[in-house]
């Protein structure tokens, strides 16, 4: 059953319609500027265990990161974006599990799970979430690392009385996120102008403080390490519209 969006049933938000064009619509993030200081770091980390990615969509970090020599699995929900990352050279030694990475267990232990580009505010609810770093910590062996990259929600842009924040406006289209301060709850628009027509997408998320994660890594057994701006270990400050935080599983 597919809605008129192209969200299907099994897939969520991320159903065939989305997965066939979100390389292309990503663009900017498969580049190797954004790709290899993601991996190095990731890599560092593994060192020679093994990495679990939540939300492994169509391989981005995925298969650079395999390239490297770390073993790498993955949990998404989306059969649409695991089906591209397996057609891609190199898919085929990635192995994947179908899933809501929150709750979805995989056989054996990791040195490494992370998500990246703000794929915890796929989980919608609070709890969701800290079901996710419980997730998380149960994969990891002792002295293991939790790997989070995530913007820091855009508030300080709302005017008094006004709920969206654009964050691009083009010839092609625009887009724009909109806050719920009440309830976490935020949403991305996507305007797309294809011949004259205007497609409208929405995609659901909840936004999450710097803060709020620690408490729910505390809760998980699990103690921060490294919070940095970005890949490239950028200190993190007041003005940081994102972070990279690093929470680690005691060893003993």
């Amino acid at each position: 059953m597919t809605d008129e969006d192209g969200t299907t049933d099994e897939d969520g938000h991320f159903g065939e319609r989305v997965a066939a064009r979100y390389d292309e619509t990503s663009a900017d993030m498969f580049a190797p500027g954004a790709v290899d200081p993601a991996v190095d770091l990731l890599a560092g980390l593994a060192g020679r265990g093994r990495a679990l990615e939540l939300g492994i969509g169509t391989g981005r970090i995925a298969l650079p990161l395999a390239r490297r020599g770390v073993p790498v699995h993955g949990v998404d929900m989306s059969r649409a974006m695991t089906a591209r990352l397996h057609a891609k050279p190199g898919g085929d030694g990635v192995g994947s599990t179908i899933g809501d990475f929150a709750t979805t267990r995989v056989p054996g232990s990791f040195t490494l799970v992370y998500l990246v580009f703000n794929t915890i505010n796929n989980l919608t609810t609070q709890e969701a979430q800290v079901d996710c770093f419980r997730n998380a910590a149960a994969h990891l062996g002792p002295g293991g690392s939790f790997v989070i990259e995530v913007g820091v929600p855009e508030l300080r842009l709302l005017p008094p009385g006004q709920n969206a924040v654009p964050f691009r406006i083009g010839p092609g289209g625009w887009a724009f996120d909109t806050y719920d301060t009440v309830t976490q709850a935020m949403s991305s628009h996507y305007v797309t102008l294809v011949d004259g027509v205007a497609e409208h997408r929405v995609f659901p998320f909840r936004y999450v403080w710097p803060s709020e994660l620690d408490l729910m890594a505390r809760l998980a057994g699990l103690r921060l390490t490294h919070r940095w701006e970005g890949w490239s270990r950028e200190p993190f400050t007041h003005e940081s519209r994102g972070h990279v935080s690093v929470w680690t599983k005691p060893a003993a």
